[in-house]
This record gives C-alpha cells, sequence and structure tokens, in this order.
C-alpha cells in the first residue's frame, strides 16, 4: 500500500516541524542508545534548530496521507570551520582529508520511525537526499555496528569506510566515518518529489 512519500522540505518547514522530527530521532534512534533519550532529545532539537536556520540545508522527509513524519533525514555543505568537518578531516590523512572532504554534502541524520523500517524508505530518502546535489562528495558517520541495517544500508549504496572504531571528542562511543563520490547534478526531472507540488514518490 502506498501511504508514504518522500517529498523535499525547507529550513523554514524543517523549523515549523521540529517537534515531529526530533520525535523520529528520539524514537529511531536516541531511545535505543541513549540512558537519558529526553534529555538528549532537548539537547538536540537545540543543535538541530541551528542546522534548520541554515539556507544551504537539504532535508527530506518520509510522510503519510495524514502529513505524519515517519523519517526524516537532512544535510548540509561541509565547510572548514565547522565541528563535524574539523574532527574528522583532523583524524584523516591529509590527502584522503582533501579528497572527501574538500567539496563534500555532510549527511547530519537518517532516521525512520521503527514501525516503517524494513520498507525501503530510508533508502529513499538517502537517495533523495543527495540527487542533484553540487558537491562531488557525500560523507557521515554512523555507530560502529557493521552488521546493522544502517550499516548494510550505507554500503549498498557505495558508502566506504574512511575511519572505523572512531570515538568524536567527549564521547566515548565507537562510529564508523563513510563516504561515497557523487555524480553531481542531473537534468531536472518532473517527477522528482517536492514540498512545492510535483508528484512525490511513493514507497511501498
Amino acid at each position: 500500500m502506498n501511504d508514504v512519500r518522500i517529498v523535499r522540505w525547507s529550513p523554514a518547514r524543517m523549523r515549523a516541524r521540529l517537534d515531529d522530527v526530533i520525535a523520529v530521532y528520539k524514537a529511531a534512534f536516541l531511545d535505543l542508545h541513549e540512558d537519558d533519550p529526553v534529555r538528549a532529545a532537548r539537547d538536540r532539537a537545540i543543535h538541530a534548530r541551528r542546522h534548520f536556520d541554515r539556507r544551504d540545508l537539504h532535508a527530506v522527509v518520509a510522510v503519510t496521507v495524514e502529513e505524519e513524519v515517519v523519517g526524516m533525514t537532512y544535510g548540509l555543505p561541509g565547510k572548514v570551520g565547522q565541528w563535524w568537518h574539523d574532527v574528522v578531516a583532523g583524524a584523516l590523512p591529509p590527502q584522503d582529508a582533501v579528497h572527501w572532504l574538500t567539496d563534500c554534502m555532510e549527511v547530519v541524520e537518517l532516521h525512520v520511525l521503527p514501525g516503517y523500517q524494513g520498507r525501503g524508505i530510508g533508502r529513499e530518502l538517502l537517495r533523495e537526499l543527495l540527487r542533484d546535489v553540487p558537491q562531488r562528495t557525500a560523507a557521515l558517520s554512523a555507530l560502529e555496528l557493521p552488521g546493522s541495517r544502517a550499516r548494510r544500508l550505507y554500503t549498498s549504496e557505495g558508502f566506504v569506510p574512511l575511519l572505523s572504531h572512531f570515538r568524536f571528542p567527549g564521547s566515548f562511543t565507537e562510529y564508523a566515518v563513510l563516504a561515497k563520490e557523487l555524480p553531481g547534478p542531473a537534468p531536472s526531472d518532473p517527477c522528482r518529489s517536492t514540498e512545492t507540488g510535483q508528484q512525490p514518490a511513493q514507497v511501498p
């Protein structure tokens, strides 16, 4: 049943639906991996609000016919001086940092509600997020769980590990830093999903 559609949202739309977006993040990730998920969600909302104030935000959500948010992803162009970029660049060999991070779309978050996982929604979110972006590469950090559903998705979509068992400053949690090369913008597709009234993609 085609009860979920994939749509692009503007920064303003993400700000307006911040609570719904964070609720997906909490249910899909924080409830499973944080000792105090309520506090973690509150902290993450503050962080996300700063991201959603950026005009270069790329955001894609999965919504039901009732406009319930059941999945979300967003990314930002990486830049020198940003925390994630600088930490990862400092941990890589200089030539790798130049190749992978100089012109990079950083996938900040990608989450799907547990009840909607296993339906290909995460894959559609990721593909739509990276479709036609001008950056040469994409990169992200994921929990160091090689057999997890998330890691299988990223591997199948062409992401390769740059760092393994990596710990960000102030954290004991191990992450993998993954990246892939992108093809660049393609000719516009009139069927591409957006929030502006074009035909959305349907996810079975």
